[in-house]
């Protein structure tokens, strides 16, 4: 349901470490908060472990990704259509899609990806950092912006853009096109995002 190439660069570009971490400030330099999960990122994408990996991940990313804003923001206008409930039940869902179907990617790219910080700028929700990502042998850089906004004390990454495509905005289009070829039928929605969680949950336990 959700476009995989888009937000697997996207997600494994910022991967967390093992241990806790400690979410930067609102008060502190947001391109040190993007330097840091660069750096910590090759601790996790280089483990073995598909569990460790799986709780690295999960841990960097309810701790630095505005989960619930993204969440929310990706449901969109299909939020009229889903009640409270059901709403918890997708927010829910869409954290353990992300989490199952990127963490194992992550050793793809433990010999590289790095973001290189080029610059910052205000802009009305927040902070857009903005770097460049060199994976592999690729000659052109990727461009990565990352959208980040105050909450609670800390920076939260609400959108990561890569090469001008928004992870946000494409999640929220493929969800607007799924519930349109569904009738808009809410139980349709959440199964759909059922089975895309359980495919991913299953991916990740495959030998």
């Amino acid at each position: 349901m959700l476009r995989r190439s888009l937000l697997t660069t996207a997600v494994a570009l910022v991967t967390g470490t093992l241990t806790p971490t400690i979410p930067a400030t609102a008060g502190s330099d947001p391109v040190a908060f993007i330097n840091s999960l660069g750096n910590q990122y090759q601790i996790v994408a280089r483990n073995p472990s598909a569990a460790q990996r799986l709780a690295g991940f999960r841990q960097l990313f309810r701790e630095n990704f505005d989960v619930p804003g993204l969440g929310r923001f990706v449901l969109g206008r299909c939020a009229r259509i889903l009640n409270s409930s059901e709403q918890q039940e997708f927010l829910a869902l869409f954290e353990t899609y992300v989490a199952y179907t990127y963490s194992d990617r992550l050793s793809e790219f433990a010999d590289g990806g790095i973001p290189r910080v080029t610059g910052s700028r205000l802009d009305a929700d927040g902070t857009i950092v903005s770097s460049e990502v060199i994976r592999g042998h690729t000659v052109r850089p990727i461009k990565v912006d990352w959208r980040l906004t105050g909450r609670d004390g800390a920076y939260k990454i609400s959108d990561v853009i890569v090469d001008g495509l928004s992870m946000a905005v494409d999640g929220r289009s493929q969800l607007e096109g799924v519930a349109e070829r569904n009738g808009e039928r809410p139980q349709a929605i959440l199964a759909v995002m059922r089975q895309e969680t359980a495919n991913a949950v299953l991916r990740q336990i495959a030998p």
